[in-house]
């Protein structure tokens, strides 16, 4: 082999290794994070449950209104 070729080789090698080594500490530090997270991190807050009521007919009159508004001034603005 020759001494260009070694070199490559050695160069690729410390890469690789560097890359390793400095994904590992990545894993070590991010699971440090999430551990002193779930230690120290107050409770989540209880939510509010979700209700699906009908909006009432007077909003859906009003919804109406203002998109036809808005399609209408689309179209006129778009007609040239």
């Amino acid at each position: 082999m020759s001494d260009l070729m070694s070199n490559a080789v050695d160069l690729m090698m410390v890469g690789m290794g560097f890359v390793f080594v400095f994904l590992v500490i990545l894993v070590f530090v991010t699971t440090f994070m999430s551990k002193m997270v779930l230690k120290y991190a107050p409770a989540p807050e209880p939510k509010a449950p979700v209700t699906t009521a009908k909006p009432a007919a007077s909003d859906d009159a009003q919804l109406l209104a203002v998109l036809s508004a808005a399609v209408a001034k689309y179209r006129s603005d778009h007609k040239k």
